[in-house]
């Protein structure tokens, strides 16, 4: 993660411009790794990769582990990646997904489901992405509300549902209608793999990623910029899955809390959700 001075000046700067001043500031390597063939055809530049860090390839294929190890995926598996990004999960999945599964991803960043569509798409005819035009103000300042989208997909057509590093940039009422959305799109016995800032009133906040404004069953890491990194009560995030029909199949805590990091299975806590 970006360190705390960095993080908030990077929220400094105009929404639109935020992916400007990110290329920019890998051109050089992206050049250099271009000229020298050092990054095959499905890994994008890295000034491209808009959210996340660390190892772009790595972290996609320790998430395939997760899917297969927990959320029961198989071949044939028909798979929703809320948020796809440009393509962290998507791309692992490519060697895992065999012509009867499907991969259907959607996104509110446009650059990144047009890198998609190009790059994987383009190999692989049943992994589509969508660009879907949502208000986010980590992202940008325009666009429908998240609170009231309904996700362009048939009832219970999907086995797993993946909101990888999603639900940290949402706000409770936006949660809210995406669980709904989740559970009306998946098929009985349907998974969804969700990561999560969670606390309790145990929570020791880790140095220089504290949570400070206080909403009760939710904290904010910047109140100006409110999508940045969001924290739920535990117990409130039972309750809004219960809510929503799912039962709790799994629940890792992560590191990001100060867990040692060979005990975790990743840097988010992750939510295994069944319908």
């Amino acid at each position: 993660m970006m360190k705390l001075s960095t993080r908030k000046l990077f929220y400094a700067i105009p929404p639109a411009w935020r992916f400007t001043v990110r290329r920019l500031y890998y051109l050089p390597l992206d050049t250099w790794q271009t000229l020298t063939k050092q990054r095959d055809e499905l890994t994008p530049p890295k000034g491209l990769i808009y959210t996340g860090s660390g190892d772009f390839r790595r972290q996609g294929e320790l998430a395939l582990e997760h899917f297969k190890n927990f959320c029961s995926l198989q071949p044939e598996s028909h798979v929703l990646d809320v948020g796809s990004g440009i393509g962290r999960m998507a791309i692992p999945l490519t060697r895992f997904l065999n012509k009867t599964g499907s991969y259907e991803g959607f996104d509110v960043i446009e650059k990144g489901v047009n890198w998609c569509r190009e790059n994987i798409t383009r190999r692989f005819p049943n992994f589509r992405f969508q660009y879907i035009s949502l208000d986010n103000d980590l992202y940008r300042t325009d666009g429908g509300s998240a609170a009231k989208f309904q996700f362009p997909y048939d009832a219970a057509r999907f086995d797993l549902a993946v909101v990888n590093s999603v639900f940290t940039h949402m706000l409770p009422e936006e949660v809210e209608n995406y669980l709904g959305e989740i559970y009306r799109t998946l098929k009985p016995g349907g998974v969804c793999y969700a990561t999560f800032f969670l606390f309790d009133e145990k929570t020791v906040w880790p140095e220089g990623f504290e949570f400070p404004f206080d909403y009760g069953h939710y904290r904010l890491m910047d109140n100006e910029v409110k999508s940045a990194n969001v924290a739920f009560d535990e117990k409130y995030l039972r309750e809004m899955a219960g809510r929503h029909g799912f039962t709790i199949r799994h629940l890792f805590h992560g590191s990001w809390r100060g867990l040692p990091r060979e005990e975790c299975k990743e840097f988010q806590d992750i939510v295994i959700l069944e319908k």
